[in-house]
């Protein structure tokens, strides 16, 4: 009896002692953050702010893309610097995607970037430190209108699902050149 003990305290020891091992060998991972680009992404430079006909045309194209689809959508159009410039709501459209639509058009154009960005940041790299920023909406549905290389405002959808909002989004931003 007191061999199979020894044999079983033996064996114990073994597997703590490699397990223990193979956890001090294992190298932390590399930081993604340590790596330096040659280039500031999403440096687009600011133009002049988005005029009001401009900013119709790329709503009636966002509706009109929704209206194919039956997704009943708000769609606001910032100018460059987030200032509200036009806004729809689509009858039947959920009323608090009214503030949702804003809030997507504010940061993609404050930002200078897609707001899917943000929504990859957190749910495929688990930066989760980009929900600590102010004006941050981690999901699709901001997009931002660029003319010329000039950031001139940015469009966001919001009352049906992240990836319907951004259908319908950059075909309106597709209005703008």
């Amino acid at each position: 009896m007191a061999e199979k003990s020894l044999a079983i305290v033996a064996i114990v020891a073994i597997v703590l002692l490699g397990t223990m091992a193979s956890q001090a060998q294992q190298v932390p991972a590399a930081n993604p953050l340590d790596t330096v680009p040659e280039k500031m992404p999403f440096d687009i430079p600011y133009g002049a702010p988005i005029s009001l006909q401009s900013a119709l045309a790329a709503i009636a194209a966002t509706v009109a893309e929704a209206r194919k689809h039956d997704w009943k959508l708000n769609v606001a159009v910032v100018d460059s610097g987030g200032n509200l410039v036009a806004f729809q709501r689509m009858d039947g459209a959920q009323l608090a995607s009214i503030q949702v639509s804003q809030h997507k058009a504010r940061a993609a154009a404050t930002f200078r970037r897609e707001t899917k960005v943000f929504e990859d940041a957190i749910q495929l790299k688990q930066n989760y430190y980009v929900m600590t920023l102010d004006g941050v909406v981690a999901a699709r549905g901001g997009i931002p209108l660029v003319e010329g290389g000039k950031l001139i405002g940015a469009i966001g959808c919001s009352g049906g699902t992240s990836s319907q909002d951004e259908v319908a989004c950059k075909l309106g931003a597709a209005t703008v050149k």
